[in-house]
């Protein structure tokens, strides 16, 4: 019989993390745990942490909805449950928690090992590519970033703006292509809708300097017909985060058919899961539209689902946006580490098991 618990931690950042929503101090993360009662020792461990601001699920209620779950799963004694079937307990309002009942239930189902693909990444054969990623900040912070990741061999950068005066962040660009041409370094920013639709396409024609890979929700989300327009004349390739989340599997063709990004953003906690990103990715293959996996600072155990599952679909050397595992001083111990700007997994090492 499977049984289902929770447990939680508030995560603390090494810095404030600012984005242009706000900084952020502490990051409360809730694990779900499932085991089956004939082997109490073999534990599926997921994660569901909303983030503030930006999920859906995040609330003072969030606590309430984890227990009724685990009530209600427990109530029905399952001897089995498949981690696609986790959508029956869990509704699209919730994404975080769906995310971590399905990959406790897919952690369960390969033995409670943290390793739910078999993979190179996951066999310790292989890293994936990440871009380094630069928070916001003032200009003397976001320097000191950009050096620190230009000295850890990080071929991709990316830069957070919307928060400095314009011209500044266009300085600091300025100063990374002075150091780094296009051909040593690619260059991302994100500009999580800072900018006004009237102005977008003006920043992005003096973005276009820089020889940018791409720039991720230059506007918010929500204005289908304006971000169409932009992603047509955008001089910089766009990128949609924001815009995806809480979009119905049945209306994805349609966001997608209508504003024709160059990217999607792909961050399982926000968008409900694994098998939800699995339809994204998709639906995106299928328009030609280019697409990575992003983690949304999670702690180690989240972090961790999204890279195993990106080591399952990620076939190029894309650089993935999974660079989080350093943001909290009290992260969950994991075998996750990173090396010459790529993510790297021990199977022989040791996991800590949250309270």
């Amino acid at each position: 019989m499977l049984t289902l618990r929770y447990s939680h931690r508030p995560l603390r950042f090494n810095f404030p993390a600012r984005t242009s929503r706000g900084a952020l101090t502490e990051h409360v993360a809730w694990y779900l745990h499932v085991h089956d009662t004939a082997q109490p020792s073999v534990v599926g461990l997921g994660e569901a942490a909303p983030l503030a601001g930006l999920s859906p699920d995040y609330g003072p209620g969030f606590e309430a909805h984890i227990q009724a779950l685990c009530a209600d799963f427990n109530r029905l004694a399952l001897p089995e449950l498949p981690p696609e079937q986790a959508h029956q307990f869990v509704g699209e309002d919730l994404p975080a928690l769906r995310f971590a009942l399905e990959t406790a239930l897919l952690d369960l189902q390969h033995g409670g090992r943290r390793l739910l693909y078999d993979t190179p990444f996951s066999r310790g054969e292989a890293g994936l590519p990440i871009n380094g990623l630069v928070w916001m900040g003032d200009a003397a912070f976001m320097r000191e970033q950009i050096q620190k990741k230009l000295a850890e061999g990080y071929s991709c950068l990316k830069l957070k703006i919307g928060s400095l005066d314009f011209a500044t962040e266009l300085q600091l660009l300025r100063e990374i292509r002075a150091v780094a041409g296009p051909k040593e370094l690619t260059l991302r920013v994100d500009a999580n809708g800072a900018f006004a639709p009237a102005e977008a396409l003006a920043k992005l024609a003096a973005l276009s300097e820089f020889a940018l890979h791409s720039i991720e929700q230059p506007i918010r989300a929500g204005q289908w017909a304006e971000m169409a327009r932009i992603c047509r004349e955008s001089p910089v390739p766009v990128a949609l985060d924001e815009e995806l989340i809480g979009v119905p599997a049945e209306q994805q063709l349609a966001l997608l058919t209508e504003t024709r990004p160059a990217y999607i953003i792909l961050k399982p906690t926000l968008l409900g899961g694994l098998q939800r990103t699995l339809q994204w990715l998709r639906t995106a293959n299928q328009l030609s539209i280019g697409w990575w996996l992003t983690s949304a600072l999670e702690s180690n155990v989240g972090l961790n689902a999204i890279s195993q599952f990106a080591g399952q679909y990620v076939m190029d050397g894309f650089p993935q946006g999974l660079g989080t595992g350093q943001l909290y001083h009290n992260n969950v111990a994991a075998p996750l580490h990173i090396q010459g700007g790529a993510l790297h997994y021990n199977p022989q090492g040791t996991w800590e098991l949250p309270e």
